[in-house]
């Protein structure tokens, strides 16, 4: 069962709405859904959070290290309340995912991304789930810098906040330890509806 949820992003008015802050973006909505209001805690370097479902202890945290340095916060929760790898699951941006969806692994590569890479230096090992929030690729590798730190366009930011809101949908697995059935609704998307026809729009063709 996941323990402990961790949102990353950058702090700062600044970087709020830019892509790389949709794993803030992601928290922040399960702490509403939780009741919680999310607290500066300088011995965890990020906000933290900590609520009681069905009598299960859960912890919420974005740090506040900046994107690079996100594992010294990670590592100083899960260390301190003996959280095991297993038992983290980190929300954060995906280039190679489109806005909309969203994919959950175990393990695996951090890709190049700078905060799953302290993540993986800090807490030693690549064995923790991660929530795969699509933000597209700009399709230039010298431009990934540039989007990531740039805001998505509005129809962008629309599905990427409407997948936040389905995702949480898996959270009641998240916190059974039914990783399968999580993964099932993480990964079921349903397209948009197609727009109805015009009334002077001429007939499909047969």
């Amino acid at each position: 069962m996941i323990k402990l949820f961790v949102g990353l992003g950058n702090p700062g008015p600044e970087y709020e709405a830019t892509r790389h802050n949709a794993g803030f973006w992601w928290v922040d909505e399960l702490a509403r859904q939780l009741k919680v209001n999310l607290v500066a805690d300088r011995g965890y370097h990020g906000l933290v959070a900590r609520a009681n479902v069905h009598g299960q202890t859960v912890w919420l945290l974005e740090p506040q290290t900046f994107m690079n340095l996100s594992g010294k916060s990670v590592a100083a929760l899960a260390r301190f309340y003996k959280i095991a790898p297993q038992e983290i699951l980190v929300a954060h941006d995906e280039l190679d995912v489109v806005p909309g969806q969203a994919k959950l692994k175990l393990g695996g590569s951090h890709a190049g991304h700078n905060g799953l890479r302290d993540i993986h230096a800090q807490l030693g090992t690549d064995d923790y789930w991660r929530l795969r929030i699509g933000i597209g690729h700009p399709g230039v590798k010298s431009e990934v810098v540039n989007w990531v730190l740039k805001k998505p366009a509005p129809d962008q930011r629309t599905a990427i906040e409407d997948c936040i809101i389905r995702t949480q949908k898996a959270v009641p697995a998240f916190l059974a330890g039914e990783m399968d059935k999580a993964t099932l609704v993480v990964h079921t998307h349903k397209p948009p509806r197609p727009k109805p026809p015009r009334p002077d729009a001429p007939p499909p063709a047969p």
